[in-house]
C-alpha cells in the first residue's frame, strides 16, 4: 500500500535562499508481522523556485520574517496552501548556520512549516547533502571511481571524499564567493574576517578586478590544496573551519573532481566580474583555470541547487525493549544523526554543540569484554551527552557499562534495533513499557 506525501524543501544559505516542491510516493516494505519499513519509490519535483538572496539582518544574521515572506511568496507561486504541504524540511548552510538563525526561521515559520525539520546543517551533513544532490555520489558509485566533490557556495566549500558510492570522508573550507560584497562600481560593502591574511582592503574602499582575481587565485590555491593538488602550507590550514580542521586529509590518489554550489555555475560559464556583487565569477574562472580542471572533472547534475532538500519523509519504529537511560528529558526532537561503522569515528565529530545521536551498527553477540572495551572507547572520546542508536540488540548492556565509567550526572540514552542514516533526524518520546517510539525523519535530496 502506499501513500503519496507533498514535501517543501527549503534550503538558507550564505548567500541564496531557494525552495522546492516535490510529491513522494512511500512504501511500506515490511510484511505485515514486522515494524514498519518506509521507503520512497518515485520522487518528482513540481516546482522550484527561483533563487533569493537570503535576508540578512548584519552580516550573517538571518532576517527571519524576510525568509517568511519569501516561502509565502512562494507558496502562492506554487499554487499550494499549508494545509496542502504534509512534510518537508529546513536547512541552514554556510556562514549562516547558527542557532540564533534556527531559532529566528523556525519562530517566523511555525505556522507554516508545522513539524517539518528545522536545523542547522553542520559542515559533515553539509558535505554529504551536497554530494549526493548533486549526483556524485551516485556518479561515483556507477562507475566506480573516487571522486572528490566540492560545493563551493557563498562562504564555505563542503568537501565530500566518495569511493564506490560511499562517502567517506568529509571537509569544509572558508572559501566561496560571497566573502566580498561589491557595490556596482566595485567598492567594498563587505569583507569576511577569513581574509585578513589575504586582502588588505576596507569597506568603502574600491576592488580592482585584478585584485579580485589576486584573491580568487589564492582561494583556489587552498582548494588545490584539499584536493592534494598542492602540498599543503599554512594557507589551507587557515581556511580550514575549525570543525574539522584536524580530520580533512588531501586524497593521496588521483580522483575525478565534482563540482556545484553557486560558484560551479561560474566555472562552466563566464560572467562579467561585477555581475552578482562578489567573487564568484572570478573564483569560478580561476578554478576553471587551475589545476582543478586539468584532470577529469565533472559538473554535479544540479549546482546551486544540489543541498536543497526534498522532504523530511517521517517514519515511526519501535526501539528493542532492553533500551537504557539516564537524565534524559522525553521527548527529544530533530536530533541529527551522525552514522559511524565504528567507534573509533567518534572523536572526529565530538566537538559539535548540538546535542548528536551517534549510530553504529554494533556487535553481533558479544561478549561481556567486548561491550566493555566498547564502553571504555566511547567514554574515552565524548566529552558531552552519549546518545547512541545501535542496530544490534546491545543497548542495555552497553548503556550500563557506560554509566559506570561516566559522572553520574552525565545524560545516556541507548536504544537499538533502529536502523538510520547520515542525514537523518530522530524524534524519542517517552517510553511505552520497555520501548521508546522512535521516529526517523529521513532527508530527501530533490534532483
Amino acid at each position: 500500500m502506499s501513500e503519496i506525501l507533498r514535501s517543501i524543501g527549503l534550503d538558507v544559505g550564505t548567500t541564496s535562499t531557494q525552495l522546492i516542491l516535490s510529491e513522494l510516493t512511500v512504501e511500506n516494505r515490511a510484511s505485515g508481522f514486522a515494524v514498519p519499513e518506509m521507503e520512497i519509490t518515485r520522487r518528482q519535483i513540481l516546482y522550484k523556485s527561483p533563487v533569493h538572496f537570503t535576508p540578512l539582518l548584519g552580516e550573517n544574521l538571518v532576517d527571519g520574517e524576510g525568509i517568511r515572506r519569501i516561502v509565502e511568496a512562494e507558496y502562492r507561486n506554487a499554487g499550494i496552501t499549508r494545509k496542502s504541504v504534509d512534510t518537508g524540511a529546513v536547512i541552514i548552510t554556510g556562514e549562516t548556520s547558527r542557532k540564533e538563525n534556527a531559532r529566528a526561521v523556525l519562530n517566523a515559520l511555525a505556522d507554516l512549516a508545522g513539524d517539518f525539520v528545522v536545523a542547522t546543517a553542520g559542515p559533515e551533513l553539509e558535505s554529504v547533502l551536497a554530494a549526493m544532490g548533486a549526483g556524485a555520489a551516485a556518479y561515483s558509485e556507477k562507475t566506480g571511481k573516487t571522486v572528490l566533490h566540492m560545493d563551493i557556495g557563498g562562504g564555505t566549500s563542503n568537501l565530500a571524499l566518495i569511493k564506490a558510492g560511499k562517502i567517506i570522508r568529509t571537509g569544509c573550507l572558508n572559501v566561496g564567493g560571497r566573502l566580498i560584497r561589491l557595490e556596482e562600481s566595485g567598492v567594498i560593502g563587505y569583507v569576511s574576517p577569513v581574509l585578513t591574511e589575504i586582502c588588505r582592503k576596507q569597506p568603502g574602499q574600491m576592488l580592482t578586478e585584478t585584485e579580485a582575481e589576486e584573491i580568487a587565485g589564492a582561494l583556489t590555491e587552498a582548494l588545490e590544496m584539499a584536493a592534494g593538488l598542492r602540498k599543503p602550507t599554512e594557507l589551507m590550514r587557515h581556511f580550514l573551519t575549525q570543525e574539522v580542521s584536524q580530520v580533512w586529509k588531501p586524497p593521496e590518489e588521483a580522483v575525478v573532481l565534482s563540482f556545484s554550489g553557486g560558484v560551479a555555475d561560474c566555472i562552466a560559464a563566464e560572467y562579467p566580474w561585477l555581475t552578482f556583487g562578489d567573487l564568484g565569477p572570478v573564483l569560478g574562472q580561476a578554478i576553471r583555470k587551475s589545476g582543478l580542471c586539468r584532470g577529469e572533472y565533472r559538473l554535479g547534475s544540479e549546482t546551486i541547487r544540489a543541498t536543497v532538500i526534498g522532504a523530511g519523509c517521517h517514519s515511526t519504529q519501535l526501539s528493542g525493549s532492553t533500551v537504557f537511560y539516564r537524565n534524559i528529558s522525553f521527548p527529544l526532537k530533530n536530533l541529527p544523526v551522525v552514522k559511524l561503522e565504528e567507534a573509533s569515528r567518534l572523536a572526529e565529530t565530538a566537538e559539535r554543540e548540538e546535542l548528536i545521536v551517534f549510530a553504529m551498527p554494533g556487535l553481533a553477540s558479544p561478549s561481556y569484554q567486548q561491550i566493555i572495551g566498547l564502553a571504555e572507547q566511547i567514554a574515552a572520546q565524548l566529552n558531552g551527552p552519549v546518545l547512541l542508536c545501535l542496530e544490534r540488540d546491545m543497548a542495555k548492556a552497553l548503556g550500563q557499562a557506560l554509566a559506570l565509567r561516566l559522572p553520574e550526572d552525565r545524560p545516556i540514552l541507548c536504544i537499538d534495533r533502529i536502523k538510520v542514516s547520515s542525514g537523518s533526524y530522530l524524534d524519542i518520546g517517552a517510553p511505552v513499557g520497555h520501548a521508546l517510539p522512535v521516529i526517523v525523519k529521513t532527508l530527501v535530496l530533490a534532483r
